[in-house]
């Protein structure tokens, strides 16, 4: 006779993040916005493309102002009140991403672009003989 087996299943403890980091990418065709904590674990994640906008519409500030609010809805059940914001891109959705935190009491202690620079770039083209 096999004996059953009991395995307890414990509800996963919500963390609680007083201050995290929030990251935007704001790209020509979508803005991307992540809540995390200070070691960079995601808490709550959303997109211009995941609140529903699609085609030319994701890369507008309007669509990146619902996904951050979307986004911080999510984080603000973590208790998060401080951020420090990394804008990454060159989207309409820079701006509009960080002004959307005002409503939810979340707030911004520092503002930094990390964008990336090339140096150096990519292999010139030949001289052109005529």
């Amino acid at each position: 006779m096999a004996e059953a087996k009991s395995t307890t299943t414990r509800k996963k403890q919500r963390r609680s993040v007083l201050s995290g980091q929030l990251h935007v990418q704001a790209t020509f065709n979508n803005t991307i916005v992540t809540f995390s904590d200070k070691n960079g674990n995601v808490i709550a994640s959303s997109s211009a493309g995941a609140t529903g906008f699609r085609g030319s519409k994701k890369g507008t500030a309007y669509a990146a102002q619902v996904a951050a609010e979307k986004a911080a809805e999510a984080a603000k059940q973590f208790g998060l009140t401080s951020v420090d914001v990394f804008v990454k891109g060159v989207g309409l959705g820079r701006d509009a991403a960080i002004r959307a935190l005002s409503g939810f009491d979340i707030r911004v202690d520092s503002i930094k672009d990390v964008t990336g620079v090339p140096h150096g770039g990519v292999r010139p083209r030949k001289a052109r003989r005529a």
